[in-house]
């Protein structure tokens, strides 16, 4: 069933009126003194390890949890996307993957949202579940389109009928290596550590955002919002925290030259610990080639970075390869059909991302026509 909205555009004044009580619920929250620290099965973390929780370092799980038996719950995956051909293609790719994976056993993958923020329906609506709603009013945004992410989460977990109990939040650019389980446990939502999400190297910028009185820098993840699997009562109260703090991140000129393209991710992090909610954090959740060159034991693969290669084996990153598969490539329309293999010596994760895309491309209806 596609989604549609039936609201008029959003105005500037509702917004505005909208970011100041999100301001104002976002400062009750920043005032507080955590004694202790808030998680997201609403349960309470002590300080000392007699009444809390211990940290297993390596997976960074709470050690009882990893004997918690897998409640196999549905989500939803939902992820924001414009009417661009560069996302529209991506989409497609995301969604034939989804729909393969969501038929197999070990699956909990539900329903699927394409939440399209360009404010009108297009061409990829009886394809893809889709759900419109309005962008950023003009010019809030300042060239960064990725702002109007945590808006469309706002808008949708407002006004789309959502059955599951849980949300994924996905991009474009990722694809469903395997069956995806729900991985989050007890209430606590799943997310992937990034190694360059660094709240710790941020201290002076992040405690503009998460002051002191609120509790230790470790409270804020190193995490974007996505991929992560989390309750859907949960984020419908990160969302709009996450949003206002994305604002304010962007009017902050230290804080936006500092973060740049991840200041939406770093404002996510943040949210979450306004809240009080830190997230499981699973490094088997996904991969990013070229870096990571094995999709072993991982769920997601997500290929935002680009692939150059010489006709030996050896990454030329930073330098345009003799073969290359970079999505960038591709920003005013899809990729051919049966793009060429890697040579060989590349990493496997390069050759399965090749092959994915080929695979898909070959069994998407009127894939050239996009």
């Amino acid at each position: 069933m596609i989604g549609r909205k039936t609201m008029g555009k959003v105005s500037p004044l509702l917004l505005v009126l909208l970011s100041l009580g999100f301001f104002f619920a976002t400062y009750n929250l920043v005032t507080m003194f955590f004694h202790n620290t808030r998680i997201g099965s609403g349960k309470w973390v002590g300080d000392g390890l007699e009444n809390g929780l211990s940290i297993d370092p390596i997976i960074e799980m709470p050690r009882r949890l990893k004997m918690t038996e897998r409640s196999q719950v549905p989500f939803h995956v939902a992820l924001t996307a414009t009417d661009a051909p560069y996302s529209k293609w991506q989409c497609r790719i995301m969604y034939y993957w989804y729909k393969k994976q969501k038929r197999m056993p070990g699956s909990d993958m539900g329903g699927f949202t394409r939440i399209l923020h360009s404010g009108s329906r297009d061409d990829l609506m009886e394809e893809i579940p889709t759900f419109v709603v309005d962008p950023l009013p003009p010019g809030l945004d300042r060239g960064y389109i990725v702002l109007n992410r945590p808006w469309a989460f706002v808008q949708w977990l407002i006004e789309a009928p959502i059955e599951e109990e849980y949300v994924l939040m996905a991009e474009p650019d990722h694809i469903f290596l395997k069956p995806l389980p729900n991985l989050a446990l007890q209430g606590y939502p799943a997310a992937f550590p990034f190694f360059y999400i660094r709240p710790a190297q941020n201290e002076k910028i992040i405690r503009k955002f998460y002051p002191e009185e609120n509790g230790p820098l470790t409270n804020v993840d190193p995490i974007g919002n996505s991929p992560v699997i989390i309750k859907k009562d949960l984020l419908a109260k990160i969302a709009p925290t996450w949003m206002n703090v994305s604002l304010k991140m962007k009017d902050d000129l230290e804080t936006d030259k500092a973060f740049g393209w991840v200041l939406e991710m770093y404002a996510y992090a943040v949210a979450s610990a306004l809240h009080g909610v830190q997230h499981i954090l699973r490094k088997d959740f996904m991969l990013q080639p070229p870096w990571d060159l094995e999709t072993k034991d991982k769920f997601i693969l997500h290929y935002t970075y680009g692939c150059d290669y010489n006709m030996t084996g050896e990454l030329t990153y930073g330098k345009i390869g003799e073969w290359r598969f970079d999505k960038r490539s591709y920003l005013r329309g899809p990729p051919p059909k049966n793009l060429p293999l890697p040579p060989p010596g590349v990493p496997e994760s390069v050759v399965t991302l090749v092959k994915m895309v080929n695979k898909a491309t070959a069994e998407i209806p009127n894939w050239d026509k996009q």
